[in-house]
């Protein structure tokens, strides 16, 4: 497996992985290498949020909804911008769902309703707790969510395949029962979320924990998700390939060292680029 810093340098080829690499592509002002070859591959891991699944709505709309039938009017665009707040600073004092300092990640997702509708100018406790219970339930179940587009058809793909497949995700243990609802939980032998391993990505051990799960070498392995540094580079600090997922319409910013190839505008460009090891 090559290092991430590897990319920065001209071409070379890399067969541990059945992976040859050429140089090509632009990212920011530097070229980096592009991969030519079709990935051989023994597990295919997947973040959820924004890769597979992702919400119907914007969060202050959702909110703004729901607080409407309890007789709260709060304009959506405040929601919006008080959650950032509120989810931002609940991840710093409580970090992956407050495990650590004894919280269930339901206490934790309360706090954030609750405290997203403090910073809105909302202060009546006993129905924000009502409004926030019912949020809960909301985004437990499908109500809230939606494919990303080729979603189930690049997982049938790569089923038929016989690649294995497993979910890698920082999220609480309800993805398990969204996933499942969504018809998605067939696809993969194991879901492992954050909440349930204890670490969150970047931190690679929740990569090496599938990995050992599923008793497969990391060159033979590769993860698909859509952000950065928690996935594309976590990912490969961890030995595994990976793709990042950007649609097309999503800008990809200047510092991002990513090879052509590896880049996925849509999950059907993922066909052509791996086959089972």
């Amino acid at each position: 497996m090559v290092h991430p810093d590897a990319w920065k340098h001209t071409s070379f080829t890399q067969r541990a992985g059945g992976l040859s690499v050429k140089e090509g592509g632009r990212r920011g002002n530097q070229m980096v290498p592009q991969a030519d070859a079709m990935l051989r591959l023994r597990l295919l891991t997947w973040d959820v949020k924004d890769t597979l699944l992702r919400l119907r709505l914007p969060v202050g709309e959702s909110y703004s909804a729901e607080a409407q039938a309890f007789g709260l009017q709060v304009p959506a665009e405040v929601l919006n911008r008080s959650f950032s707040q509120a989810y931002k600073s609940q991840n710093q004092r409580f970090p992956n769902y407050g495990l650590g300092q004894g919280l269930s990640s339901k206490q934790w997702w309360l706090g954030v309703v609750l405290e997203t509708f403090r910073l809105a100018g909302v202060h009546d406790s006993s129905v924000l707790r009502l409004v926030a219970e019912k949020l809960y339930r909301d985004y437990s179940s499908p109500k809230n969510w939606e494919l990303l587009p080729g979603a189930s058809e690049t997982l049938r793909w790569c089923q038929q395949l016989g690649i294995p497949m497993a979910v890698v995700s920082n999220s609480d243990r309800r993805v398990q029962e969204i996933l499942s609802q969504c018809n998605l939980r067939q696809y993969f032998q194991f879901v492992l979320t954050s909440e349930e391993v204890g670490f969150a990505k970047p931190d690679k051990r929740i990569f090496l924990k599938a990995l050992h799960s599923a008793k497969v070498e990391p060159q033979l392995a590769a993860h698909v998700g859509d952000h950065y540094v928690n996935d594309y580079l976590a990912a490969r600090k961890a030995g595994l390939h990976s793709f990042l997922f950007k649609m097309a319409e999503e800008p990809i910013e200047s510092d991002m060292e990513v090879p052509e190839n590896h880049l996925l505008p849509s999950l059907s460009d993922l066909r052509g680029r791996i086959e089972k090891g």
